[in-house]
């Protein structure tokens, strides 16, 4: 039986065609694949940096959450802070994930444990996201960062993190990171 685990491969790229591409975060691309048979096929790729998603948890088991306003599902979601990879050389997830709690929570952590990194949608998108519990927090300044848009009409607030974990097994709560973050913090019993 082989092992179950994910194998990196690349089949090779006969052609690329940028189907848009300019200074916002993701760019689409279609690309020509040789598939092992010889055929080719074309495949529609969506390009992201990455993210690092923090699900942050105080010292009485409660977590962190936003309400965030996200229009291409056209809902407000309950989420846990969450950032891109910005691309900097040498920049790790981790790094990634300290500013963005501090960031969007005005927050910072004194452990962190990487519960998972996850291709959300591998089918179509190469985005990676780094999910990590961060515990020992106390509160930090946001620096010179300036909510916009979206983040401007976040709101926040501190629950429990059985009660979040109830909203995501009852279906109230529809954020993929959110859903990950909880249950395998749940299953490796960190909370």
């Amino acid at each position: 039986m082989a092992d179950l685990a994910d194998v990196p491969q690349q089949w090779p790229v006969s052609s690329t065609l940028d189907l848009h591409r300019d200074g916002w975060v993701v760019a689409l691309r279609a690309d020509q694949v040789v598939t092992p048979d010889g055929a080719t096929a074309r495949r529609l790729v969506v390009e992201h940096p990455g993210a690092a998603v923090i699900l942050a948890v105080d010292d009485h088991d409660r977590v962190f959450v936003l309400w965030q306003y996200r229009h291409p599902a056209g809902r407000r979601f309950v989420e846990i802070p969450a950032g891109l990879l910005d691309g900097d050389p040498g920049e790790e997830p981790v790094e990634v994930a300290r500013r963005e709690l501090r960031e969007e929570a005005q927050l910072q952590a004194t452990s962190w444990t990487l519960l998972a990194t996850s291709y959300p949608s591998p089918g179509i998108s190469a985005e990676v996201q780094h999910l990590f519990l961060a515990r020992g927090l106390s509160p930090a300044d946001r620096g010179d960062f300036e909510l916009h848009h979206e983040e401007a009409d976040m709101t926040s607030a501190w629950v429990p993190f059985a009660e979040l974990y109830d909203a995501v097994l009852a279906g109230r709560v529809g954020d993929g990171p959110v859903i990950q973050a909880v249950l395998l913090a749940r299953a490796r019993g960190l909370v």
